[in-house]
């Protein structure tokens, strides 16, 4: 699943990256996430966010993705920041 986000308070946003590190998502931008979870997880994760973000000025966009489609991910270019990206996610897109 993809977690993207645009939060305005950098302690909100702060505590929205922790969560995914947590959750073992993968950062590979600074403000999107990749990681596999299933559905429990994936609303569990949807709670703690809404509990958090101000729903007038902030969006998080949190994108199912099957193991199948997560295989197929194809990285060009600079289309993420290498030093926020694990090896080990990089060995699965590349």
């Amino acid at each position: 699943m993809w977690v993207i986000y645009d939060i305005t308070k950098n302690n909100v946003r702060e505590k929205i990256a922790q969560i995914c590190l947590d959750k073992g998502l993968y950062r590979v931008q600074k403000s999107v996430f990749l990681g596999l979870m299933n559905h429990n997880e994936w609303d569990s994760l949807a709670l703690e966010f809404e509990s958090l973000i101000n729903k007038k000025e902030d969006s998080v966009y949190i994108l199912p993705m099957d193991n199948e489609s997560f295989n197929k991910i194809r990285l060009l270019g600079q289309a993420f920041d290498e030093k926020l990206v694990t090896g080990e996610l990089l060995t699965k897109i590349i």
